[in-house]
């Protein structure tokens, strides 16, 4: 797979039309925690794999006031520890968080800025070698 096809695929699921095939596994809306439990910001999108259709990353949004302001950053699948009804459990602490790389959509097609964010968060890229989907159930339709 050629990595300069990789991040094409990666759409915001609010821009398609298409909605996750399980609505109750839509975590969109749901408070972001870190592993402690502390409020981090809200998941606001889903980015997904057009052509795997999976979900790949979790936008959060935190900060600001009535939308203003309000920064973005990009959470893998693979970072997430829980789902629960209204909050969703992310593997790092608020600390830790102070410098996640933010959401860039300029970079929305640079497969090299993905794979920067996974890096951060100590995961391989879903295009490398070996990559096994996480058990979270996000596919979509």
């Amino acid at each position: 797979m050629a990595s300069s096809d990789i991040a094409g695929r990666l759409v915001r699921l609010s821009e398609t039309g298409r909605t996750v095939a399980e609505p109750a596994a839509d975590v969109r809306g749901r408070t972001a925690v870190d592993s402690e439990g502390q409020e981090i910001g809200t998941v606001d999108d889903l980015l997904v794999d057009d052509r795997e259709e999976r979900v790949r990353f979790l936008r959060v949004g935190a900060g600001g006031f009535l939308g203003i302001g309000k920064e973005h950053y990009l959470v893998p699948v693979e970072a997430v520890e829980a789902v629960e009804p209204d909050r969703v459990r992310i593997g790092r602490d608020r600390a830790a968080l102070s410098d996640v790389p933010g959401y860039d959509p300029e970079l929305a097609e640079d497969p090299a800025y993905y794979a920067g964010v996974y890096g951060w968060w100590g995961f391989g890229p879903y295009w490398a070698p070996g990559y096994v989907y996480p058990p979270y159930p996000y596919p979509y339709r």
